[in-house]
């Protein structure tokens, strides 16, 4: 996948701003059971470099969202300066418990009835819930108008079957990562982070693969 050059970043840049300010809202949730932990520390720098590129956007609202242990799921609130979530990231540790994506799609539900919700990424490596739990919860933010962007770590089958479905429910996109993608897992945070400001006219313009690749799921 290829970078947009200063020029062209700074022109995007420009054009963001030039609009109404309205601000975006993006809800980050992440899988921090033990399963990840062998390669929380990589993922959580790609995930700074995403909250640096949004600081740098603006115009965006972001809440961090994570669970692991026995049962704990926890949200950070809504912050205007997405490198204090970044902080927060990696003070976190991951523990051994299960999976909590229907908590996950559940709070993002939740959160439509106070503001408008632009998109959610999810980043995780398995799924541990069932298939009737997660289509409803799904299916709910769909009719809300909600995205949600899927990035699997790993070759998990069942958790592939998962959340592709999920993305599809939600109008959103799945992609699959491993150590050897981290670029190409950077830029589609920073081209969701973008659509989160701007939506689908703010991928048309930025023209990178990233920006093409989510278009090809989110418009079909």
């Amino acid at each position: 996948m290829s970078n947009l050059s200063d020029a062209e970043f700074e022109a995007l840049l420009a054009d963001v701003s030039r609009r109404p300010q309205q601000r975006g809202n993006l809800i980050f949730a992440l899988d921090a059971t033990a399963s990840r932990e062998r390669t929380w520390d990589t993922a959580a720098k790609l995930q700074a470099q995403m909250f640096a590129e949004v600081a740098v956007i603006g115009s965006l609202d972001v809440q961090l969202i994570y669970f692991r242990g026995i049962d704990e799921c926890k949200a950070s609130t809504w912050v205007s300066d997405p490198m204090v979530l970044a902080k927060l990231m990696v003070k976190i540790r991951c523990e051994a418990g299960e999976t909590q994506i229907e908590r996950v799609l559940a709070r993002a539900s939740r959160e439509t009835a106070q503001r408008k919700i632009n998109a959610v990424v999810y980043v995780g490596d398995c799924c541990e819930e069932s298939r009737d739990q997660l289509v409803p919860a799904a299916r709910k933010l769909g009719d809300l108008g909600v995205p949600v962007f899927m990035f699997q770590e790993g070759p998990d089958q069942i958790a592939e079957s998962r959340f592709k479905e999920i993305a599809e429910l939600t109008h959103g996109a799945y992609y699959r990562f491993d150590r050897g993608s981290a670029r190409q897992l950077a830029e589609l945070l920073k081209a969701v982070a973008m659509f989160a400001v701007g939506g689908v006219m703010a991928l048309e313009r930025q023209g990178s693969e990233a920006s093409k690749y989510l278009l090809g799921q989110i418009k079909s």
